[in-house]
């Protein structure tokens, strides 16, 4: 399956259920006027766009409508699709520009954190990148067995102590690792945590530190993990956590299972935040880098 076919096919759900409604209800105006956007705007709420981003939209909208002195109501889709695109425009590109660069991974626990790192050391390989992987989620013997795994999947390195060592150390030893190899990126598990808990919190700023100290220069991302079956909640997630430690950009996975793909605008235009990579299955290369252009036209593609 072809690249922007993967994304068609893992946006099928938000499709039918979001994108379907809003045809239906075109199909049933024989003319643009308020009740049209007040229904308009309404679906896109229900899709997890989020009450103010779906204002926005509408209102970009009607301004086009105005403008381009447009009178079908279909036309609005193209001009839906034109807006999704735009919005959703600026900062999606991962910053990997320095070697090493340095991409700490965060969230909470069971939104595939572990799995995305995998995925993302064996899309970078691919790409002739040198990958150290830090196994810095030391809370759970799990996770360090989990991503040893993936870092022979991929082909990678992998830096990582005991259960219960600090994670602190485990990042220091990765970039002291990554400097003797001339490695392109490290990229660093942490443990999955909820921006209240204070004494994981200070752990992530006990890393951040670390990363400041030895790696004054490098190019760093961090980017938080989402899920984006839970909708409204991954977008209060990503608003708490941009608070408690500020990000760089998200991982939305598992966009195939759910019909609320709505909240990438949520994310993108209610917190700007741009969403960096999106999951869309099961398989080491459906971690797809997010592109708006090829995200909107899937999301607006005619179901067959």
């Amino acid at each position: 399956m072809g690249f922007f076919s993967k994304i068609k096919e893992g946006l099928k759900k938000t499709r039918n259920a979001v994108v379907g409604q809003i045809d239906s209800m075109l199909k049933s105006f024989t003319k643009i006027d308020d009740e049209l956007f007040e229904e308009l705007e309404e679906l896109l709420v229900m899709g997890d766009v989020g009450v103010h981003t779906a204002e926005k939209i509408c209102d970009e909208l009607k301004n086009r409508v105005k403008k381009e002195g447009i009178k079908d109501p279909e036309e609005i889709n193209r001009l839906l699709e034109e807006t999704v695109s735009e919005m959703l425009k600026g900062g999606e590109e991962l910053d990997i520009s320095t070697s090493p660069s340095i991409i700490l991974v965060i969230g909470v626990n069971g939104v595939g954190k572990t799995t995305t790192i995998g995925k993302l050391a064996n899309s970078l390989s691919k790409q002739g990148k040198k990958v150290i992987l830090a196994a810095a989620d030391t809370f759970r013997a799990a996770a360090i067995e989990q991503l040893d795994i993936w870092a022979q999947r991929s082909g990678c390195e992998i830096i990582k102590q005991n259960e219960g060592s600090d994670p602190a150390a485990v990042v220091y030893d990765a970039i002291s690792a990554a400097k003797a190899r001339n490695a392109d990126v490290i990229i660093c598990d942490t443990a999955g945590r909820l921006h209240n808990k204070k004494h994981l919190m200070d752990e992530l700023a006990k890393i951040n530190r670390v990363i400041d100290r030895e790696l004054p220069d490098a190019a760093k991302e961090k980017l938080l993990v989402l899920d984006a079956t839970t909708g409204q909640n991954a977008v209060n997630q990503a608003e708490q956590f941009r608070q408690a430690t500020g990000i760089t950009g998200i991982v939305l996975t598992k966009l195939d299972g759910t019909a609320k793909g709505g909240v990438v605008l949520a994310i993108k235009d209610g917190l700007g935040i741009p969403v960096k990579y999106i999951g869309v299955g099961e398989q080491i290369d459906d971690l797809q880098p997010f592109n708006s252009d090829d995200f909107a036209k899937a999301l607006f593609a005619k179901t067959e």
